[in-house]
């Protein structure tokens, strides 16, 4: 009995989906702040959004695994942006990482890492692959069993693309007292939760909606990393359920924003709310800051649900 319990809590346990901010500042590193790098966590295994310089150095902190990140996601080619990229691979080959990383770049950069990586770790123990990101492209770039990492366009000084996590429908929950009074048996199980009714041996039939309650909600999670302003962005990501957008400036500094292709922290609370988001993370801000409370100030006004984000911070997408 407690077997046929604990495989049924397993059954019915709701998977881990998690980001974890490494850094959040624009430009350079400054004594506050890392430049941009976050990981996403599904189910435990590690996906890399950007990898700024001294990401490694995070990673460690914040207790991750080398041996768990396979994927590596860069936005653009701005140093910021990928100027740890290099160190953190070279770590990865010290510490004897095996089987694949997958970075997902632009053609630029892939020709640029690759040279690197010949010189400098040409003896590598894991293969790196190169997927290619075409500027403006909607493509498809990961998937399993359980996520999708789909692209999408951004709207800076250079090619830059977003990134959708998009979590796949679940399965149903099972009713553990009806499992146990029909004596299903545990092999019969998965075909349940996927939505089969249940036949017993007589030929009665037991409705799947007699054993089974609705499965939780699918969870997404939009990365809008440099972009200016733009309501596109707010039609690529409609219906996340969490979106990290830039928000380099506040509004008095809206001009220089848009010259430089970035968002004020307004601006990225209207993407938010034209996307119909239910939470908004604020990041890449300005060296300027001592303190970013007038960027949160600026986008609450806008948005309800903001996050600031910060070194350290984990945050639960579920």
């Amino acid at each position: 009995m407690l077997l046929f319990m604990f495989i049924l809590y397993l059954c019915n346990v709701m998977a881990k989906f998690q980001v974890s901010i490494l850094g959040c500042g624009s430009a350079t590193p400054t004594a506050r702040h890392q430049p941009s790098c976050q990981v996403v966590d599904f189910r435990d295994k590690l996906f890399m959004i950007d990898c700024g310089e001294g990401a490694q150095l995070q990673f460690r902190r914040m207790g991750l695994k080398f041996s768990r990140l396979n994927h590596i996601f860069i936005s653009h080619l701005h140093g910021d942006h990928m100027f740890g990229l290099p160190g953190l691979l070279s770590t990865m080959a010290l510490h004897e990482v095996t089987g694949s990383v997958t970075i997902h770049i632009f053609k630029e950069g892939a020709r640029l890492l690759k040279e690197w990586m010949d010189y400098f770790n040409r003896n590598a123990p894991f293969e790196i692959i190169y997927d290619v990101i075409e500027e403006g492209e909607r493509r498809v770039l990961y998937e399993d069993s359980g996520l999708t990492v789909e692209s999408f366009p951004l709207y800076h000084r250079t090619p830059c693309t977003g990134f959708l996590f998009k979590e796949k429908p679940k399965l149903r929950h099972l009713k553990g007292d009806m499992v146990k009074f029909h004596n299903i048996p545990l092999w019969q199980l998965k075909s349940i939760k996927e939505g089969a009714d249940f036949i017993k041996e007589d030929g009665t039939i037991i409705p799947n909606t007699m054993l089974t309650t609705n499965p939780d909600p699918c969870i997404s999670y939009a990365y809008c990393s440099d972009t200016m302003f733009d309501t596109r962005v707010a039609e690529s990501v409609k219906g996340t359920d969490t979106i990290y957008h830039e928000s380099t400036y506040d509004d008095s500094l809206e001009q220089k924003a848009r010259e430089r292709g970035h968002s004020t922290a307004r601006q990225a609370a209207k993407i938010a709310t034209l996307a119909d988001a239910n939470r908004l993370i604020i990041g890449h801000f300005s060296k300027r800051y001592n303190s970013e409370s007038i960027l949160m100030q600026e986008a609450k006004e806008e948005f309800p649900n903001v996050i600031l984000a910060n070194e350290g911070l984990r945050i639960d997408l579920e």
